[in-house]
Formats: structure tokens, C-alpha cells, sequence
């Protein structure tokens, strides 16, 4: 069975990661530091918003994989992909515009990214059980 759709959605966020890890090197040369965050707190924040696709992720992009593998319905799956994609920028822009405080897109980012990773366990769990 092929994983296209999977495939795109993986993608598009391996190219996010790629951006914002870009933004963390900058704030690192412009500041000057090589590990950590030197007290910076620009970088400290670039350096949390890259931290924060990192940890979400993988575990999204399994249970999309696995529901994709599991038959899960084309429409669907691009429902939760760009759900995906769209709760990541959300969040990205939310906590940098923010400065880590509150934001609507880092609130609706969360929110948005809970949705699709409780959705997609709710869906592998359903094909488990036979639903």
C-alpha cells in the first residue's frame, strides 16, 4: 500500500522544520552563540518554537502513517493534514509574535494540533477494534 498522502503531509512538515531551524542559526549568528541560548531570549524563543514541531511530530505523523496504511479515507486524511499544517503555523506565528505569551494562533495551534492527534488515535484505535 502507498503512503502518498502521508508522504505530503510529512513533507510539508519536514520543510517547516527546515524553516524554523534556519530562523534558530540566524539568531544564533546574530547573537553570537553556538550552544544554548546565551541568555538571548529571541533565541531562546526561535529555539522553542522549532522544540515544540519537533516534539509533536513524530507522534502525529506515525498515527497518520498508520491510518493511511489502515485505509483511512483520502479526504480524510488531507481533512487531518491540513488541520496539521495549518494548527504548526498557527502555533509557529502564535508563540513568536507572542514573545511565548498568550496568542490566538499559539492557543488555536495547540487546540488544532490536540484535535488532529486525538483524532487520528481515536481512528487507529477504531480500526483495532473493527469500528
Amino acid at each position: 500500500m502507498s503512503l502518498m498522502i502521508s508522504g505530503f503531509y510529512a513533507s510539508l512538515t519536514a520543510l517547516l522544520a527546515i524553516g524554523l531551524s534556519i530562523r534558530v542559526i540566524k539568531q544564533r549568528r546574530i547573537n553570537k552563540v553556538g550552544i544554548g541560548t546565551g541568555g538571548n531570549s529571541d533565541l531562546a524563543l526561535a529555539k522553542r518554537v522549532h522544540e515544540n514541531l519537533l516534539e509533536n511530530a513524530p507522534m502525529a505523523l506515525i498515527l497518520f502513517m498508520l491510518a493511511e496504511f489502515n485505509g483511512l479515507s483520502p479526504a480524510i486524511l488531507n481533512c487531518f493534514g491540513t488541520i496539521w499544517i495549518v494548527a504548526r503555523l498557527l502555533h509557529a506565528i502564535g508563540l513568536t509574535v507572542g514573545k511565548g505569551g498568550i496568542h490566538f494562533g499559539r492557543k488555536w495551534g495547540v487546540l488544532l494540533t490536540w484535535l488532529v492527534v486525538i483524532g487520528l488515535a481515536v481512528v487507529n484505535i477504531g480500526f483495532f477494534i473493527g469500528l
